[in-house]
């Protein structure tokens, strides 16, 4: 006897089962996805408001059109989110298309909001990102290839790559890790020592005192937290930021954000619609680009330019925050000559 497949037997007699036709490009997973997700300063997302620690759900996932959407790469939030003005943070979705973006963008039926993490969690993030991609078995110190280490421990070392997804690393004094690649990471905890990348995507990091962090990438990000150190980009939609005293955190692209937290320091941009912040005493925060926001703590200062539509400067205007006149922490703007909180 021939049986269809579709066909079963019950009480009332044979009845006919709809087959289940899966669409394989829209199939979503069942696992938990970690990604990263950015808002505005109220912690929305289109309108849709969000709270730390908490889990959202909705019905449908589409990409681009319905559902919770976030990336897989750090720094690719920068594409929808810029590095000033923005919040960010670290979250689990579950139900996540198979779907991608041009970048890393994902899009789930269900998110979990877990930390904020700032601008300095993100850095990080993309740093870890990039590291767990490495082939670090077969590292060398120096390579030219996709996917590839370079590594040293040794004083006055250099760690050299230009590859992509590639990462250069040392710990010892006097050192440099340096590569060209895209998504890439150099890194170094010595003293004295330089991190640096050209590629788009990137990460420069280093924690040593006297050190420098540096990269002209979009989508990049400079960062240091010894002392006297300087964290600097000029790419679009990039990140400068140290902690050590006597700093600096500049950069000169679009959409930009420098900030630092040591004393006696100075965070700089002069790119469109950035922000520069500074926490410790004494310092300056500059931005002089077109819309450019800034913010210090007590008793240090802010510089601001004011500019037209044709990126024409009408004015230049800096001063000490007081408290009264000027709050501290506060982001401000110039407008007409005077400065109007943000």
């Amino acid at each position: 006897m021939f049986f269809h497949p579709w066909l079963c037997k019950g009480p009332g007699g044979w009845f006919f089962i709809k087959p289940l036709i899966l669409n394989i490009n829209t199939m979503t997973k069942s696992k938990v996805m970690s990604g990263f997700k950015g808002f505005d300063k109220d912690l929305k997302c289109r309108d849709f408001q969000f709270k730390v620690g908490k889990s959202f759900k909705e019905d449908e996932a589409v990409l681009c059109r319905k559902g919770f959407h976030f990336c897989e790469f750090p720094l690719d939030v920068f594409n929808y989110y810029p590095p000033s003005g923005s919040r960010f943070c670290d979250i689990t979705g579950s139900d996540v298309l198979n779907q991608t973006e041009s970048d890393s963008k994902r899009c789930a039926k269900r998110i979990k909001i877990k930390t904020e993490i700032g601008l300095k969690g993100l850095v990080d993030a993309s740093i870890k990102f990039i590291y767990e991609k490495i082939d670090w078995v077969n590292a060398k110190e120096s390579n030219t290839g996709d996917q590839s280490a370079a590594t040293n421990t040794g004083d006055q070392s250099a760690a050299t790559n230009t590859g992509n997804r590639s990462a250069a690393t040392n710990t010892g004094d006097q050192s440099a890790a340096t590569n060209t690649g895209y998504q890439s990471a150099a890194t170094n905890t010595g003293s004295q020592s330089a991190a640096t990348n050209t590629g788009n995507r990137s990460a420069a990091t280093n924690t040593g005192n006297r050190s420098a962090a540096t990269n002209t990438g979009d989508q990049s990000a400079a960062t240091n937290t010894g002392d006297q150190s300087a964290a600097t980009n000029t790419g679009n939609r990039s990140a400068a930021t140290n902690t050590g005293n006597r700093s600096a955190a500049t950069n000169t692209g679009d959409q930009s954000a420098a900030t630092n937290t040591g004393y006696r320091s100075a965070a700089t941009n002069t790119g469109d619609q950035s922000a520069a912040t500074v926490n410790g005493d004494d310092s300056v925060a500059c931005s002089i680009g077109y819309k450019g926001t800034a913010s210090a703590s007590l008793g240090s200062a802010i510089v601001l330019a004011e500019r037209d539509d044709n990126y024409k400067l009408i004015t230049i205007k800096s001063a000490i925050i007081d408290g009264v006149i000027l709050k501290a922490n506060v982001f401000y703007t110039l407008i007409d000559g005077e400065f109007v909180e943000v």
